[in-house]
């Protein structure tokens, strides 16, 4: 992926290296502090019981943890994400603009073991994630060695994936999408909650797919490779690839994310085809 040299947003704020109090609770963890994680955790398309992990994590007595920065503030991995970051504020403020609306640009907060956002107190456990309250995504860097050693995906493009999947969440918080599915989930059974958790996420890697096409078109940012390490990126973080690896087996009922295929089928539909009508999960003949 062709990015060094290039513009880096000035939208990236940098946490590693703060101190984090381990005391700190989620509405007091108990009672609707509980629920709130678990909502939270349906919300974002993650797994209720990993929230509920993370939660007991940052119960533990108190005490001043201090977060290591790594390899630095002005590591290569930080102006990555700055120009990919970048890459999508060209790219959705010119579709926002030629839809007659206007794009309102995102935070990402680069953060170490945990963080806390107007959703809560997060560990990197989560994994990266969009917090709609403050319309900020976060994003522990370790993440993206453990994209390399526990899924399998490598590569530039893989990781930009990632960030643009995220930003495919503000995208649909924008376009009223994400507050039309909490709502509906507020009143839906969990197989249902889950149904339409899996449409959101699909859509974000349509999403996802429709910036690269047009991020491709705008500055040919794709060198040869680069769509199959998205494509692979895609692939390894479906649900049934997750579930045998963590269990042995994959229970569809439970998918919150999309299965391997879907992740792959989405994500290259919107790169091939580049516009948000081919993006609407929500009315697909098939997911």
């Amino acid at each position: 992926m062709r990015w060094k040299g290039e513009r880096q947003s000035d939208n990236v704020e940098d946490r590693r290296g703060m101190s984090i109090s381990r005391g700190a609770k989620i509405g007091g963890i108990g009672g609707l502090g509980v629920v709130l994680l678990v909502v939270v955790g349906l919300f974002l398309g993650i797994d209720p019981g990993v929230m509920l992990q993370v939660g007991e994590t940052l119960q533990s007595p108190p005490a001043s943890v201090e977060q290591s920065a790594g390899s630095g503030r002005d590591d290569d991995d930080r102006r990555f994400v700055a120009v990919v970051l970048a890459e999508t504020e060209d790219v959705w403020n010119d579709v926002f603009t030629r839809g007659g609306r206007r794009y309102q640009e995102p935070k990402l907060v680069l953060f170490s073991g945990s963080v806390d956002s107007a959703c809560g107190m997060a560990g990197s456990a989560v994994g990266p994630f969009y917090c709609p309250a403050d319309h900020k995504v976060y994003l522990d860097l370790a993440f993206f060695d453990e994209l390399h050693n526990r899924f399998g995906a490598s590569g530039d493009f893989a990781r930009a994936y990632v960030i643009a999947h995220e930003i495919g969440h503000h995208v649909q918080t924008q376009l009223g999408i994400l507050e039309q599915v909490t709502e509906l989930q507020s009143r839906a059974g969990a197989a249902e909650r889950n149904k339409l958790s899996v449409m959101l996420e699909l859509q974000a890697d349509c999403l996802a797919g429709m910036w690269a096409h047009q991020a491709q078109k705008r500055r040919d940012i794709l060198e040869s490779g680069d769509l199959e390490e998205g494509l692979n990126a895609a692939s390894a973080v479906g649900d049934d690839r997750i579930q045998k690896s963590t269990r042995g087996y994959a229970v569809p009922d439970g998918f919150t994310h999309g299965s391997s295929a879907q992740r792959v089928r989405w994500f290259k539909r919107g790169f091939e085809e580049g516009t948000l009508r081919a993006c609407n999960t929500f009315e697909a003949d098939r997911l």
